[in-house]
């Protein structure tokens, strides 16, 4: 796309000017916007100021430079700059076999030039139209928007996930049970969150069928722990989760009940701290015994 295009004053004065990333996703769809009627792309004739293109790739085309790299921003960020587009009236969505159709809204307003009365034809146009002749995708709802962006998000995720890494929502249902449709949703974003990496949310899903944690919160605080510590790829997940496996192996607990107490009898103690006998008086005493014994059997025998 070459050539110009201008702004009007008013962006500079609402928040979106606060919002960096919203900002450059509108102001390059403005850019990249058709000038006029008919120009095709993929196969789909364009009207002025319209735009096809993927999420996947508007990740790519804002991507900016930080230190020595650069970095892009997830897919669920992308999708939430343009669900504020949607909310703040700028832009209209329409899903395609192709990719997203946007349309800027009041496309006039932001390119057309002024007449002597400074207004332009197209926004004078603009005042006469009815409802009924703007386009479908013109008079639908937010809301109908923003679960149609959610349900190709959904598909354009799966028809996206490469063989060697099986479906997140397939393996999770097959393994451990059954999602809603947020869920479902809140798995495919957490794929953008690393990047698009599905190994790493499969490896959550394949720890907690180990550990028997059949539901989708344990996998979601697996999911956060790795995102809150940093880690990108599938090789230093597995590091980390053999670290805390070998910490927890470490420790030493007791273990309750194995603790066992003898119980003596009071005698037992009682005998103990009698004090010993003297020897001399033990010897006496047998004397004396061998005395009567003797003296007895004298008087049996009458001697």
């Amino acid at each position: 796309m070459q050539g110009w295009f201008k702004l009007h004053r008013e962006l500079f004065e609402t928040d979106l000017w606060h919002d960096v990333s919203t900002f450059r996703l509108f102001l390059y769809l403005i850019s990249q916007a058709s000038h006029k009627d008919g120009i095709k792309t993929k196969g789909i004739e364009l009207k002025r100021g319209q735009y096809i293109r993927s999420y996947r790739k508007l990740a790519d085309d804002l991507s900016f430079k930080e230190g020595r790299g650069y970095k892009k921003y997830s897919l669920s960020t992308i999708k939430s700059c343009v669900n504020k587009l949607i909310e703040s009236e700028r832009v209209n969505v329409h899903e395609t076999e192709v990719g997203t159709l946007f349309t800027i809204v009041n496309y006039a307003k932001y390119q057309e030039l002024e007449d002597e009365e400074g207004e332009s034809p197209n926004a004078k146009n603009e005042k006469v139209r009815t409802n009924t002749e703007l386009t479908p995708n013109e008079v639908r709802t937010n809301s109908e928007q923003e679960q149609e962006l959610k349900n190709l998000r959904i598909k354009e995720l799966k028809d996206t996930t490469t063989t060697t890494a099986e479906n997140p929502v397939q393996l999770f249902e097959k393994l451990l049970c059954r999602l809603s449709p947020n869920q479902s949703h809140s798995l495919f974003q957490w794929v953008d969150d690393f990047e698009g990496k599905t190994e790493i949310v499969n490896e959550a899903i394949t720890i907690a069928d180990n550990k028997n944690k059949r539901y989708y919160g344990f996998v979601e605080y697996l999911l956060k722990e790795w995102a809150n510590n940093k880690l990108t790829s599938l090789d230093r997940v597995k590091a980390y989760e053999q670290e805390k496996f070998n910490k927890a192996k470490g420790k030493s607990y007791p273990r309750k009940g194995m603790i066992r107490t003898e119980m003596l009898p009071k005698w037992f103690d009682e005998e103990k701290q009698k004090p010993e006998k003297p020897k001399q008086l033990s010897d006496d005493i047998s004397r004396k015994r061998v005395e009567l014994q003797e003296t007895l059997k004298k008087l049996k025998t009458g001697g």
